[in-house]
């Protein structure tokens, strides 16, 4: 049954991604207008958003977005699967020197301060410089320094897994609501709100919030399975 529904969910988003590539009428739009004109004007007054890179990156080239997080899944999957040990036969962690309680206590105050740093760098990234990609990469760092000061500090793989699929398929979806509402890939189909307010940019936040959560949950474990490799 667990087999029947992933492939039907696959025919599904295949049917409407490949509806999609065939019915876009790549760059058409831009014979009359430069790139750069067209980026900068419609940013800030239909999308709401004064960051125009993250405009570009999850809105106007969106598309290209989601195949950085697809290869970025595919590397880690790739990795975890080579240095993917049975339970009985991970090794321990590597430890030159044990952490000091110096180091541990300061490790247990800045990790909730490095996760919210990556979470405010990722629900910001339509306002200031940042992104999922950075915000969830910080949430990581926070991780490693969990892992290299204590070493009996571990995390669920499965809590991670979720995580990861949950932020892809909430990715994958809102871009094909875009499309489906007649629009293309992606395509804001919510209130874009007020130029410089946390709630505006209509899908923009959202998605960043998904790819936060989904290149966090991908370099923890990854960090994780690296640490515990055998020689």
């Amino acid at each position: 049954m667990k087999k029947i529904l992933v492939i039907s969910l696959l025919l599904v988003f295949g049917y409407y991604l490949g509806h999609m590539l065939f019915t876009l009428e790549f760059g058409k739009e831009f014979f009359t207008q430069g790139v750069k004109d067209f980026y900068l004007l419609k940013s800030p007054l239909d999308l709401k958003v004064s960051n125009t890179i993250t405009s570009i990156v999850v809105n106007f080239r969106g598309f290209d977005t989601l195949g950085e997080v697809t290869v970025l899944f595919l590397a880690t999957t790739a990795m975890g699967g080579i240095l993917y040990k049975k339970r009985h036969q991970v090794g321990e962690r590597a430890v030159l020197f044990p952490s000091s309680s110096i180091v541990m206590s300061g490790a247990k105050i800045l990790f909730p301060a490095i996760i919210m740093l990556g979470a405010y760098v990722f629900i910001h990234g339509h306002l200031s410089p940042g992104g999922g990609f950075q915000g969830g990469t910080i949430v990581a760092t926070g991780f490693l320094l969990m892992l290299l000061a204590y070493q009996d500090y571990s995390v669920n793989h499965v809590v991670l897994s979720v995580v990861e699929s949950l932020a892809g398929i909430t990715f994958a979806t809102i871009g094909l609501l875009g499309f489906m509402n007649g629009g293309t890939f992606l395509q804001n189909f919510m209130s874009a709100g007020t130029l410089n307010a946390l709630f505006s940019g209509g899908i923009i936040p959202i998605i960043y919030i998904a790819v936060g959560f989904k290149v966090g949950a991908e370099l923890t474990g990854l960090i994780y399975t690296a640490l515990h490799e055998k020689d």
